[in-house]
Parts: structure tokens; sequence; C-alpha cells
């Protein structure tokens, strides 16, 4: 059994230093948890694509120094959410996974960019890798908001030995109900458990639907929020996966 906590942050439009220190403080309120996960391009917004460029950062930049430096402070594994990673004069929507130790151990760029209604695929370049990293507690895969509608990506990370799903996100209204299947579905169709962290408030006049959720590999939301900010805790049992997928073989039963 470990302790996970997903932090639903609300985002507003303050500025990226005085939103870092307030997550820097509800990180401080997840201590005690294994692993943590904060949500999709918290520190700037994900609607605010105005700022993606000037306030791009490298994996060395000011925002994964200092959760790097969380990690490190209370032990936990962190998945530090996504921010707009530059590298050679190209954008990616980032995340990264640090250790207790404040080590970077995995960084994940969103491979499936979206477009309506939305700048983030003319902006940004996607990813091509899919990730999923061995850790002490379990087999992490890493994905990020719109990711969810391509059952494909998961099924990679399935056969890649991921027991747990990390899901970094800024879902917004009105597409609450496609949110909350995507979510139990890609838990359900692989046997494991799915983790997510959503953005609450509203960003350059979108709301987002907060939601974040725990699934288990039956399908059983774990632990669920509401549309407000919150941190969201659970045990998780990393045992559960193999007796489901052994009880229920669908996993092993697949041919294609």
């Amino acid at each position: 059994m470990f302790k996970v906590a997903s932090i639903q942050l609300g985002i507003g439009e303050e500025d990226k230093s005085r939103r870092i220190e307030r997550v820097e403080l509800l990180l401080d309120q997840a201590k005690g948890a294994n692993l943590v996960i904060l949500p999709e391009i918290w520190n700037i917004g994900y609607f605010s694509f105005d700022l993606y460029s000037k306030e791009s950062e490298t994996v060395n930049g000011e925002t994964a120094r200092r959760m790097s430096q969380k990690a490190k402070e209370h032990g936990f594994y962190l998945h530090s959410g996504s921010f707009v990673e530059e590298e050679n004069g190209k954008l990616f929507n980032t995340s990264l996974l640090f250790s207790p130790d404040g080590k970077l151990i995995a960084r994940y760029r969103k491979i499936h960019l979206f477009g309506y209604g939305s700048q983030e695929s003319q902006l940004l370049s996607r990813g091509s890798e899919v990730v999923v990293v061995e850790t002490p507690l379990c087999k992490i895969g890493m994905c990020t908001c719109y990711d969810l509608r391509f059952p494909e990506l998961f099924r990679i990370m399935l056969n890649k030995g991921a027991e747990i799903f990390l899901v970094t996100s800024g879902w917004p209204y009105p597409r609450l109900e496609h949110w909350l299947m995507f979510n139990r579905i890609r838990a359900i169709e692989n046997s494991v458990y799915l983790i997510s962290s959503n953005c609450a408030g509203k960003n350059r006049g979108t709301q987002f639907c907060g939601h974040s959720m725990m699934v288990d590999p039956w399908g059983t939301i774990v632990a669920s929020a509401g549309d407000e900010e919150c941190i969201l805790q659970a045990e998780i049992d990393i045992e559960k996966v193999s007796s489901v997928r052994s009880e229920f073989p669908a996993v092993k039963d697949r041919v294609l």
C-alpha cells in the first residue's frame, strides 16, 4: 500500500511566480504521500497561449528546479504536471517525474496536441516517445489530457508494463461527461489504476471542469473531486492490479 495525492489546482490570472509559490504550499500539505501529481500547464494556465513562448522553460528551469526541491524536501515521487518546454527552438507540452531524492527520472512530451478551440497544436511540437518508468512503488505510465481520447497510447503503455496511468490535465467544460467516462474506461480496459489531476478555476475565460479522480483496476472510483481547488488523497494497493488481471484475464486474452 502507498499513499497518492492529486492536487487539483485552481487556475486564475495570477502571475507565474505567485502560482509556483502557491503550489509549493499545497505540496507542503501533501506531505506524507508517496506519490503526488499536479495538473497540466498549471504555472501559466493552459489557455494562456500568448504566454507560451515568453514563459517557456527548459527542464532545468525555475519550475522544474523548485518541483525537484519539493520532491526531495518531502521525500515523495512528484509528477510535476506539465509546462511549456523549450528545446532547440521548439516548444513542447512536457511533464516531468521526480524521485524522492529530487532526481529527474522521466520526461514525457504530450503526443496528441489539442486543436479544437485551442492553439496548442499550432504553437507546440508533439512528442513521440511513450513513457513508462519503473519505480519501487510501481510501473508508472505518463500521459496528458487529450491523450485520454486515444486508447492506442494506453495499450502501448500497458505493453510496457504500466500498472498506474498518471494523467495531468487542463480539461474544460462543457465536456465533463467525456472526462468522467475516459478516466474510468482507460482503467477498466487495461486493468490498471488511473490517477488524474485536472485544473479547476477559469483561465482566459474558459472554465476547467475539475473532477480529478483515482480509479482502481475494476473501474471503481476510489476518490474523486468536485470543481473547486482541493487535494485528493487515497491509498493504493498495487497488488490489486495483478489480482484483477488474474481473476478477470481480459488483458491476457487480447489478440490484437
